[in-house]
């Protein structure tokens, strides 16, 4: 995170607003006093500017070479990016290790794929890529 700001890209954490809704991307130079979302988890307060992002860097559980990601299995993540993508050219970016690969993710209409996938073993974009 400190080299992107150094070059000057503008960073945002997410944020969960409420149980089932899409995450919201708020900046993350104002977060210096992070507080618990809706989740519970440390994020950006309500002040912060919220921002629309252009890389997704997405957790990843399990994944696929046809850019199929298994989560946590709640869809938060998978209804963030259809809504960043219903509006937005955005880069979703998975970071695992290569030992998280497997032969086929279970994918389901509301999935959402990845654009690469990033591990200590290299960075590979799959096929149909948003970019």
């Amino acid at each position: 995170m400190d080299r992107l700001a150094a070059s000057g890209c503008r960073l945002a954490l997410p944020a969960a607003v409420a149980r089932g809704e899409p995450l919201q991307f708020r900046a993350a130079d104002e977060a210096a006093d992070l507080v618990a979302d809706a989740l519970g988890i440390p994020s950006p307060g309500e002040h912060a500017t919220v921002l629309i992002p252009d890389l997704v860097i997405a957790p990843v559980l399990a994944f696929d070479r046809g850019g199929g990601r298994l989560g946590q299995g709640a869809g938060l993540v998978d209804r963030t990016l259809a809504q960043l993508r219903s509006s937005w050219r955005v880069f979703v970016l998975g970071l695992a290790y290569a030992g998280q690969e497997v032969d086929s993710v279970p994918f389901e209409p509301h999935d959402e794929r990845l654009d690469a996938i990033l591990t200590e073993a290299g960075y590979s974009e799959f096929p149909g890529s948003s970019r």
